[in-house]
């Protein structure tokens, strides 16, 4: 009997024992895990960690490209800028010398041009003016009064020929109707006829065209 209870006392402690023992297995491998998750943990931190810095130090590369990038592009804006404004400067200069050489070309073509009229009359003029002294010369030399005449009526007709031929022409007055673009009346009479009232009834001074315009105007008598 005494064995029996002995035997059970020690499957008792056996079993004590091993309960202990899978107890303290079970608890070594809950460290373990605990560790291991711990470790694992910490592994994660820092991978979070390092992301965060990699994340930092990606913006500020990014921060610091996109600054360079700018000063780039405003940099060669200037350098645009800068071009623009040399090139417009330049055309106004080149402007500005095209307009004067301009300017003191077409002077110096009036005032040729001017200068050339001038001396195209005065020619002219000059064949008038020896026929002229002819003229004089005979009237003193000759006694013939219609030779006289007649050399005076050609030297007139030249000389009218030549106005011609320079774009002066008479204005006809007499007879014709008053108007004041053409007529400066000095006076009035009493109209020989019917016909004649408000009509020019005598040309005191001739008047002239140059081309189409008045160079100067008739100076009339009109009939009342």
């Amino acid at each position: 009997m005494k064995k029996t209870e002995d035997n059970k006392e020690q499957k008792r402690k056996t079993q004590e024992q091993e309960e202990e023992t899978t107890h303290s297995k079970q608890q070594s491998v809950n460290k373990e895990e605990t560790s291991s998750e711990e470790v694992k943990s910490g592994d994660s931190s820092k991978e979070q960690e390092d992301q965060k810095v990699d994340s930092k130090e990606s913006k500020e590369k990014q921060k610091e490209t996109t600054t360079e990038q700018t000063e780039e592009k405003e940099e060669k804006k200037e350098k645009s800028d800068e071009k623009k404004l040399q090139e417009m400067q330049d055309k106004y200069l080149r402007l500005t010398a095209e307009y004067d050489n301009y300017r003191k070309r077409t002077l110096k073509e009036k005032m040729e041009l001017t200068k050339s009229a001038g001396e195209d009359i005065l020619t002219g003029l000059l064949p008038v003016m020896d026929d002229f002294e002819r003229a004089l010369q005979s009237i003193d030399d000759s006694d013939d009064i219609e030779a006289i005449k007649k050399g005076i009526h050609l030297i007139y007709s030249k000389f009218n020929e030549f106005l011609k031929q320079n774009g002066v022409k008479e204005i006809e007055a007499r007879e014709e109707e008053f108007d004041t673009d053409k007529h400066e009346a000095i006076s009035k009479i009493p109209a020989p006829s019917e016909e004649l009232k408000g009509k020019v009834v005598d040309v005191v001074e001739k008047g002239y065209y140059l081309n189409d315009k008045v160079l100067r105007y008739s100076k009339v008598v009109i009939g009342e």
